[in-house]
């Protein structure tokens, strides 16, 4: 008999159904990139709205069926409330939604991707560290992540900085990635790096918050 299961996850989409339920994606610990769909979810006064919303991480109750899950209850552990507030951090919280829905998969083992996900959540937010710098290490890592980085591709005509950064991130697991700060010419050559690294692995593919965030010339 098919049993309910609990696994760490953090919604990376959330869609209506019908008049009442929610859909919603989920990167998982255990089962990697999956969907689930949450009964009664769009109602005021059901339990299931305020963990089925964007940028939610915890812990969530499911049950498998033939082609999705069923959400049946949640332990939340971070709203990401402080993100909320931001309208700029928002952007970019929702262009890392939009990243991991891109490189993510069903069955795959994501642990990396969600705590990579997880912990740029946390330093968008935090006032230390430049939204820049956060957004070109997202996406430096997260290739590196995928094995389909080449170091070899930079070694002269960049910064000592810039490199030590890399191998930084070649070396370090994600949850401890976000833990510096570097000069503005430093930031700028490792935002230009990731975008050439997107440029060879992405296909152009075009993310909607990325965009939007252009437009604000952020």
């Amino acid at each position: 008999m098919t049993e309910a299961l609990w696994t760490s996850a953090m919604v990376l989409r959330v869609d209506p159904a019908n008049d009442f339920d929610r859909r919603v994606v989920l990167l998982s610990k255990d089962f990697g990139k999956i969907t689930a769909f949450a009964k009664g979810a769009r109602r005021q006064t059901n339990r299931l709205m305020a963990p089925t919303d964007l940028f939610v991480f915890g812990e969530f109750k499911l049950f498998p069926g033939r082609n999705a899950y069923s959400l049946l209850d949640a332990n939340v552990k971070n709203y990401f409330s402080e993100l909320r507030n931001d309208f700029e951090a928002v952007l970019y919280g929702m262009y890392f939604l939009e990243v991991m829905e891109h490189y993510t998969h069903e069955n795959n083992d994501e642990r990396e991707m969600l705590a990579l996900l997880y912990q740029a959540a946390r330093a968008i937010v935090h006032p230390v560290y430049d939204k820049r710098l956060v957004k070109a290490v997202f996406e430096l890592k997260t290739i590196m992540i995928q094995g389909i980085f080449h170091r070899d591709r930079y070694q002269d005509g960049y910064l000592d900085t810039s490199l030590y950064v890399l191998d930084f991130l070649l070396a370090t697991p994600p949850e401890k990635i976000f833990s510096f700060t570097v000069r503005e010419e430093v930031i700028t050559e490792l935002s230009d790096l990731a975008a050439r690294e997107r440029a060879l692995t992405e296909n152009g593919h075009i993310y909607k918050s990325e965009e939007m965030l252009k437009s604000m010339h952020v």
